[in-house]
């Protein structure tokens, strides 16, 4: 019979069809054990390790071995048959992954504790091919980039630089700009870009922002698209192709890499610049808060200042980059329906805590040469809602849509721009 204490111990045994001590009572008194078959005759021996038994971990347990009756001399009272061995109740399955019970044997050495399986960290998602950012059948059709005003105008301005004081005080203001965008950061900002509906500039003035940035700054400057449906940041910034996108590098980024170790994954950029797409240019791809959420806490405290080009609101991420953002740049076009609609959104967040709208700048596009308002009257009514005000005036070289070159920008667009970052920069500096 096995013990009670040790029955895995008298499974094994029987299965191999070794002797044991029989307990008193379950045979004759003077009954000698039977002979094993000559195939189990051998035990084995003290090197040798018979591992777990079978019945303990299978499904269907095999019956233990019957022990042969011994011969009976003629006329001896018959001994009493020994009593049944009980089957050893099931021992389910172990669950996937875990260690499975050790039934300890005559030489059996206990093994080191092994992980389980679902334990392991998860595999890095597989390198994704790269993608042209312009197919270069559509790239040919790009005619070449023309400079932001005309000829006539450049010579007209130069002329009146000449003549007037205005270049000194012009020297003054771009040497007060440059030193505040030149500021010193204890953490990385983070400046949002959003607008109320699609053709405002967003992407426009995220662009230029940071570049102006990535000139002015000798810290990295980082720019990351949050607009996955088909945006046109890595375009604009003459990005060539795309691999790593946001939601791709949230499974990425690890708080123990190097500053080299994460600009591997982004797209390099003139001027201690990087740029992270929102996608490579199909359609459906998707950004969930809480993947852009891991990405720009992990991605802060490698770069000095981090530009984000947003959804168009309400959308989700746009509100979630808005709030979580030091500064925030809402772009409407000089339109009288997009100021209303501007108008409308700075009257919302007015309700909201007094730092929202305290750290928003409005930034007017003029999307004609002669825009259909009076572009400073509609400026002077957004700002009393107490939200800061720029005007970027009509640019040919923005308006056709092409990759940014700022030494085609007309002047009044390169000095709106400026003022515009160095506003930006410092909002962004009184919020921690």
């Amino acid at each position: 019979m096995p013990n009670g204490d040790n029955w895995q111990s008298d499974v094994l045994r029987d299965l191999r069809g070794a002797p044991g001590p029989r307990p008193a009572g379950t045979g004759g008194p003077s009954s000698t054990p039977p002979t094993p078959p000559p195939a189990q005759a051998q035990a084995p021996g003290p090197a040798q390790n018979p591992g777990p038994a079978p019945a303990a971990t299978s499904a269907h347990p095999a019956a233990p071995a019957q022990t042969p009756t011994p011969p009976q001399s003629p006329g001896a009272t018959p001994a009493p048959p020994p009593p049944h061995t009980p089957i050893p109740p099931h021992t389910p399955d172990p669950p996937h992954g875990s260690v499975p019970p050790r039934i300890s044997g005559p030489s059996q050495t206990s093994a080191p504790h092994q992980a389980p399986a679902h334990a392991t960290r998860p595999r890095r998602p597989s390198t994704p091919d790269s993608r042209a950012v312009v197919d270069d059948a559509l790239g040919g059709t790009a005619r070449r980039p023309q400079r932001g005003e005309p000829v006539g105008v450049r010579i007209a301005r130069a002329v009146r630089r000449i003549v007037s004081s205005s270049a000194a005080r012009e020297v003054a203001e771009l040497t007060r700009t440059a030193a505040t965008l030149q500021q010193p950061v204890t953490t990385g900002r983070q400046i949002a870009v959003t607008s109320i509906r699609g053709g405002a500039g967003k992407t426009t003035v995220a662009a230029l922002l940071g570049t102006a940035y990535a000139h002015y700054r000798q810290d990295p400057v980082l720019l990351v698209e949050a607009d996955p449906a088909l945006g046109s940041l890595p375009l604009r910034l003459g990005a060539g192709t795309l691999r790593w996108t946001t939601a791709d590098l949230a499974d990425i980024v690890e708080p123990q890499m190097s500053l080299l170790d994460v600009t591997g994954y982004l797209v390099q950029l003139p001027e201690n610049a990087w740029l992270l797409p929102g996608s490579r240019g199909q359609i459906g791809a998707m950004l969930g808060t809480s993947t852009y959420e891991r990405v720009m806490v992990a991605l802060r405290r490698y770069f000095g200042v981090t530009v984000v080009d947003c959804e168009t609101l309400p959308a989700e991420v746009a509100r979630v980059a808005l709030s979580a953002s030091q500064a925030r740049v809402l772009t409407a076009p000089a339109t009288l329906d997009g100021i209303t609609s501007t108008y409308a959104v700075l009257q919302w967040m007015q309700g909201l805590p007094r730092h929202m709208i305290d750290g928003t700048v409005v930034v007017l596009s003029g999307l004609a040469a002669r825009p259909g308002i009076d572009v400073e009257a509609a400026a002077e009514k957004l700002r009393s809602t107490g939200a800061g005000v720029h005007v970027l005036p009509y640019d040919r070289h923005l308006a056709a849509g092409g990759v940014l070159r700022t030494e085609l920008l007309a002047r009044p667009t390169r000095l709106a721009a400026t003022r515009l970052a160095a506003e930006v920069f410092q909002l962004s500096q009184k919020r921690r």
